[in-house]
């Protein structure tokens, strides 16, 4: 990451420390900050925790002073704020703003996206610091306003709809006036006896005088808004594309105006207007404008469907009244009522009633799940049946769904590595085409045809116009905001937005074992009765004596029980034997449950078992036996069974040509008989938690990049360690947080549908970006006249701003088939279904 230089001397930062406990502290603090070069003066203040310093004339470099704190063993604590700037139309427009933010002092890094027209900056200080943003923006020729979590959609909308008002209005205007333009100039070129009409009836000369009237009009009135911010930036030395604009319409504006009023001060022959291209040009660029403003509205849909998903107002109980009161009047703590049909309105805890919750917005599983008493309930999902009461735990900004609008906005306005070529190439290429239309107006003034002059504007100003950075701007923030926002609704969140370039490199997938491929908890997973024995009667009697133990295998085949709807019975004279088993009677019968020395301890021979036995050993389950009055009764076995999804994903990314590794602490036996069930390739077993890191190393190693996909809190070192770390959402809050993808779903398969996205995502911006370079590459030489030698082609200036606006129109439209991307695989009716119709007809 490049590092911002601060360049206005005698600024003040005010940065919060974390660590400072002591007078002791403040004075390390403020003697590291006054050892850097640059630093004028700092004071800390214990009571706040905060370091204010004054900048010198040569001012220091913010990462310095934090890199000061961070040796002597406290954290400076930076701040993320986000700008909405208005008014940028290119890649240029986004470079000039990015330079003027990190020059602003205490600015770390910044990042402009031109398609969610925002500005993400790091910066150590205070609302100060985002004042001298704002201002250092508007220096620069644009608009910027703090983005402030509560109002930050509603104004988002609003200035999206005005933007596309005004668009319209304009648009509409510019048309109209236009139109008599076109007919008159263009219509006595190409209609027979059009010419003489007109000279008999308007005159050739009171023609010319009405088309500069009208073409006045267009210019400074709808077109005015190309020079307010084009012209500015040609007196700043720093053009963008409105400054082309300015200059081809000025210029055949301009000589259209000489050619009506002086035509003597031009060469004999050469006294041409060309009023209809400039105003069509105008007409053209505007239309142009409003599509993409149109089509880029559509490119937040996602986030928007977010929105939408939250409630307005909730039900709650205060002073034993239930009142509906809006959802940002909520507080934690409040006790909330939910009817059938409701939206959950934030997230809590149910401590009344029960019901059926449709969570699919968060986990993609279509099938309702049941809340009653203590489960745990998500804002945004939808209560199907019946009622309950739930106290509110998280509000506002700290809601899951809440979390997740972050979480993608976050991705959709990052920058991929991919994007650095578009940016090394768009700092020099409005100037590039400007020096190139100078030269095209040299060459054909000089070796041109007569009329030399004319021929020598016309074409200058086509390769002004058919210039189009704002393509290139377009071409990969668009697809990251349609690709991200697919991902989410599929149930897959890039918390990182880089993860989309480097998901689709990986390699090899390492998955672990409990929790990830496993349900994560024991279960009853293998009963068989010996002849003459009842399967019902044989697990009640067994469910009986183990629910007077805690061992986890007991509960699994208590829970077994229960689920089968057996009534367990009381028990007595129960007796443990450590490392070997449990006795106790119940109802009179002698019950024995243990391992298969316990059996052969009690005389019992197990070999009438042994094809069972053999069997769970190969599916890498240890069995247990059971007794009853004397006689061997039954084999039993418990184990962390595969999530019915496993073997589908395993196959899945299989299909993708990728290798399937599992991370376990289960020992080798075990694991290799897991991995032969479900398709793995590698096994790493019997690693201890501290050691996942180093697998993943060598795993990398085998195989190159590697994702690493895990759920629990010791897996948090492995995700940060791996190129790609992938966090099924129903894990911990510590694994969440170390990855760069969340699988909301918690479902394997998650890991397939974020790979196929990632590809399909990556695929549309190459494709985005190979027409935006290409379009420039093949026609700003046709539009110069490189043609006209061979056909006598020449390119107009109103092709070429015709060719312009649909250059950005396209790359947003071809962006936006993301939004009809499928996932490979998914739960009821997605499986088998492909992404084909990202590569489809738009």
């Amino acid at each position: 990451m490049a590092t911002a230089k601060i360049s206005t001397p005698g600024a003040t930062l005010d940065i919060p420390i974390e660590g400072m406990t002591c007078a002791s502290c403040v004075g390390r603090v403020e003697k590291a900050l006054r050892s850097v070069e640059g630093v004028a003066s700092a004071n800390v203040n214990l009571a706040t925790g905060r370091a204010t310093v004054s900048l010198a004339s040569s001012p220091a470099d913010p990462q310095t002073i934090a890199e000061a704190v961070r040796r002597v063993g406290y954290e400076p604590t930076d701040t993320k704020v986000e700008l909405a700037v208005e008014g940028m139309t290119c890649a240029s427009c986004v470079g000039r703003v990015e330079k003027a933010l990190k020059r602003v002092p205490g600015v770390l890094d910044a990042s402009v996206n031109l398609a969610t027209e925002r500005a993400t900056i790091r910066f150590l200080g205070g609302a100060d610091v985002v004042a001298r943003m704002i201002e250092a923006v508007e220096q620069t020729g644009y608009e910027a306003k703090e983005i402030r979590v509560d109002d930050q959609a509603d104004r988002r909308h609003a200035a999206r709809e005005a933007e596309l008002s005004g668009l319209r209005r304009s648009l509409t205007i510019a048309a109209v006036l236009t139109l008599p333009i076109f007919l008159l100039e263009m219509g006595a070129h190409f209609v027979p006896g059009v010419d003489e009409w007109l000279m008999a009836t308007i005159g050739h000369q009171e023609s010319w005088y009405l088309q500069f009237a009208l073409t006045t009009l267009v210019l400074f009135g709808p077109g005015l808004r190309f020079f307010r911010k084009g012209v500015p930036a040609l007196l700043r030395f720093a053009p963008d594309m409105d400054s082309l604009v300015v200059l081809g319409t000025s210029a055949a504006y301009g000589y259209s105006v000489v050619a009506t009023f002086l035509p003597g001060l031009l060469p004999a022959g050469t006294a041409n207007v060309y009023y209809e291209a400039a105003a069509v040009i105008v007409t053209l660029i505007l239309l142009g404008r409003y599509l993409e403003a149109k089509a880029k509205g559509r490119t937040s849909e996602a986030i928007k469907r977010l929105l939408g998903l939250q409630a307005k107002t909730a039900r709650v109980v205060r002073d034993g009244q239930a009142m509906e009161i809006p959802l940002d009047q909520v507080l934690a703590g409040d006790v909330v009522q939910v009817r059938p049909g409701e939206k959950v309105p934030v997230d809590g805890q149910v401590i009344e009633g029960s019901s059926f919750v449709d969570e699919s917005m968060i986990t993609g599983e279509p099938v309702p799940v049941q809340k009653a008493e203590g489960a745990e309930v998500v804002g945004g999902t939808i209560n199907k049946t019946g009622s309950f009461t739930f106290r509110a735990t998280r509000i506002g900004a700290d809601t899951v769904l809440a979390q997740i609008i972050r979480m993608v906005e976050q991705a959709q306005g990052s920058k991929l590595p991919i994007q650095a070529l578009v940016d090394k190439v768009t700092a020099w290429f409005v100037p590039a085409v400007m020096a190139a239309a100078a030269l095209t107006f040299l060459v054909w003034l000089v070796f041109g045809p007569e009329p030399a002059l004319s021929l020598a504007l016309v074409n200058a100003v086509a390769v002004l116009i058919i210039a189009c950075p704002c393509a290139m701007g377009l071409a990969t923030p668009t697809s990251i905001m349609v690709g991200t926002g697919r991902a989410a609704e599929l149930g897959v969140l890039f918390r990182q937005g880089e993860a989309l370039q480097s998901l689709k490199e990986v390699g090899v997938v390492a998955l672990d074992k409990t929790g990830t491929l496993t349900k994560g908890r024991p279960d009853l997973t293998d009963f068989v009765t010996a002849e003459g024995f009842s399967e019902q009667d044989v697990l009640r009697l067994v469910a009986s004596v183990e629910s007077r133990s805690e061992h986890p295998i007991a509960e699994a085949i208590v829970e077994g029980a229960r689920r089968r709807g057996l009534a367990l019975a009381a028990t007595e004279s129960f007796d443990a034997v450590p490392g070997f088993g449990v006795s106790a009677t119940v109802e009179g019968h002698k019950v024995d449950v243990g391992a298969d020395r316990f059996m052969t301890r009690l005389g019992h021979d197990v070999t009438m078992f042994g094809a069972t036995a053999a069997r769970l050993g190969d599916e890498g389950k240890s069995p247990l036996y059971a007794a009853i009055d004397g006689r061997l009764a039954a084999i039993v076995a418990v184990a962390d069974p595969i999530k019915p999804s496993t073997p589908e994903a395993i196959a899945a990314l299989h299909a993708l040509g990728l290798k399937v590794a599992m991370i376990t602490g289960d020992n080798r036996k075990t694991a290799q008989a897991i991995a032969r069930q479900i398709g793995i390739d590698e096994v790493a077993a019997e690693i201890l938690p501290d050691g996942k890191v180093e697998a993943v190393k060598r795993l990398r190693e085998a195989h190159g990049r590697i994702a690493f996909v895990g759920d629990g809190i010791n897996d948090a070192p492995a995700l940060a360690e791996a190129d790609i770390g992938l966090a099924i959402g129903t894990g911990t809050d510590i694994a969440i947080e170390s990855a760069d993808v969340v699988l909301m779903s918690g479902d394997v398969r998650g890991v397939v549908n974020a790979i196929a996205l990632s590809k399909a995502t990556i695929r549309n911006i190459r494709q985005n970006l190979f027409w935006a370079f290409a379009y420039n590459v093949l026609l700003i030489p046709v539009a110069a006249g490189v043609l006209y030698p061979v056909n006598g082609v020449l390119l107009s200036p109103m092709l070429a701003a015709s060719a312009m606006a649909l250059s950005s129109v396209f790359v947003v439209g071809n962006a936006l088939r993301l939004r009809r991307a499928k996932a490979p695989i998914g739960t009821e009716g997605e499986a088998g279904r492909s992404m084909q119709p990202v590569e489809g007809r738009a």
